[in-house]
């Protein structure tokens, strides 16, 4: 076990990709999430809702946006079964107008991340990462939240040289 832990929300079916939806097999911020894997050799947890959003991508817009309107904790299929041996965190999610999926709040909110560091990467089709520095913050505010990571969606699989470099910062 490490003590570093890759944890991401990701949705496959229908995403929005270069102007067109398209449908996935894997979700963009899996497959970054999969790349940092890789490169730091942490834990990895995926963040999955007990009720997933529809496959079809307008609906699941349309759900998204009703939770975020809500500010509603949808409930999760699991949790990591323990924290404590983690110092690092690297939290993945697609960035939902403006800030994380509601799960991803959910998640935030079940832990203490007190004197833990936590490295946020989102992936986004044109907005990076909004004001999801600050929710996170407002979230875990004994934790330290660095930086950011904002990867486009459709480049998600190349982006192995964008995680390089944040992680010599």
């Amino acid at each position: 076990m490490s003590n570093k832990l890759i944890a991401y929300y990701s949705r496959a079916d229908e995403n929005y990709l270069n102007g067109m939806i398209q449908a996935l097999q894997i979700g963009n911020t899996e497959k970054a999430a999969s790349i940092l894997k890789d490169l730091t050799e942490a834990d990895l947890f995926k963040i999955e809702q007990v009720n997933p959003y529809a496959k079809e991508y307008n609906e699941c817009i349309a759900q998204a946006q009703e939770d975020q309107r809500k500010d509603a904790r949808p409930q999760l299929k699991r949790f990591p079964d323990n924290m404590d041996t983690y110092d690092t965190i690297y939290l993945g999610f697609p960035n939902y107008w403006g800030t994380m999926p509601m799960a991803v709040f959910t998640f935030l909110e079940h832990f203490d991340f007190s004197d833990k560091t936590i490295y946020p990467f989102c992936t986004h089709e044109g907005s990076g990462m909004g004001h999801s520095e600050a929710d996170i913050k407002h979230l875990c505010p004994n934790a330290k939240v660095e930086k950011g990571l904002a990867i486009q969606g459709c480049k998600a699989s190349q982006s192995k040289k964008q995680f390089e470099q944040w992680l010599k910062r």
